[in-house]
């Protein structure tokens, strides 16, 4: 059974920092790709930074870019977000994604964790 399980979400202040985790099982992890992706309120969700099935390759988007860093430990299974200086237009549900390095089509969620920056 494939699963994704996001924690460390929260209430945070502006400036502040979490490091949110993706734990994954029933499947094999190291051949996908993972992503993490946010959803505001009323916006389309927008991708926020992969690192690719090995984790030599990252990429995050240019809203995030210094403030936060993707990573993975294939060895448990696990990706990470690292947040810092996080801002209030940072606030959204953040969901973790699989995707296999070479079908496209088997891409899995999870049920997502909020963030909330706020003072």
């Amino acid at each position: 059974q494939v699963q994704l399980v996001e924690s460390g979400g929260g209430l945070v202040q502006p400036g502040g920092s979490l490091r949110l985790s993706c734990a994954a099982t029933g499947f094999s992890f190291s051949l996908y790709v993972m992503s993490w992706y946010r959803q505001a309120p009323g916006k389309e969700r927008e991708l926020v930074a992969t690192a690719t099935n090995s984790g030599g390759s990252t990429n995050h988007a240019d809203s995030v870019k210094g403030r936060f860093t993707i990573s993975r430990d294939n060895a448990k299974n696990t990706v990470y977000l690292q947040m810092n200086s996080l801002k209030p237009e940072d606030t959204a549900v953040y969901y973790c994604s699989a995707r296999h390095s070479r079908k496209d089509y088997l891409t899995y969620w999870g049920q997502g964790t909020q963030v909330t920056v706020s003072s």
